[in-house]
């Protein structure tokens, strides 16, 4: 039996095998966007409206996967509700979040959002709250996504009502 060949087999298979070790997919970060935006805006607008929020994981090898439904969610309130000039409630006051990424707002409603202009024709909008949302994933935390809320009428003097650019 000659050894010389298998042995030479053997070095390459060892070779190959340790060459492609550690070369493994891995998750190298995780994003979050919000599908149902109108014309690139997010805005929350009206009692019951709804988003939902994606969560991808972007791997070492270029995959992305879909992780929403896997993700955990952070949701900060920041700012104020411009009708009572109060600090932003923690949901699940004003919005809730569920396990899948669906965002709703609900009771209480607020307006986050102030024209600069205070034309309702030409309105220049703002917002001066919203909830910032992350998600987390095997450790990872996504960038921030942040959602102004319309779900009551503004009551900024000369808006009619007015509250947000797709209310």
């Amino acid at each position: 039996m000659n050894r010389k060949p298998l042995l030479a087999t053997f070095l390459v298979a060892l070779a190959f095998l340790s060459t492609s070790c550690g070369t493994g997919d891995k998750l190298a970060s995780i994003s979050i966007t919000a599908n149902g935006a109108s014309g690139g805006v997010i805005n929350l607008a009206g009692l019951g409206a709804t988003l939902q929020l994606h969560v991808n994981g972007n791997y070492t090898s270029g995959k992305i996967i879909d992780e929403t439904n896997w993700a955990t969610y952070t949701v900060t309130p920041e700012g104020i509700d411009n009708n009572t000039t109060n600090a932003l409630q923690p949901p699940p006051l004003t919005l809730t979040l569920n396990p899948t990424g669906m965002v709703t707002s609900v009771q209480p409603a607020v307006c986050t959002w102030v024209s600069s202009t205070g034309d309702p024709k030409n309105p220049g909008w703002a917002y001066d709250g919203d909830y910032k949302i992350v998600a987390t994933f095997r450790g990872l935390q996504s960038n921030p996504i942040f959602i102004p809320v319309a779900s009551a009428a503004s009551a900024q003097t000369g808006m009619q009502g007015q509250c947000g650019p797709t209310s």
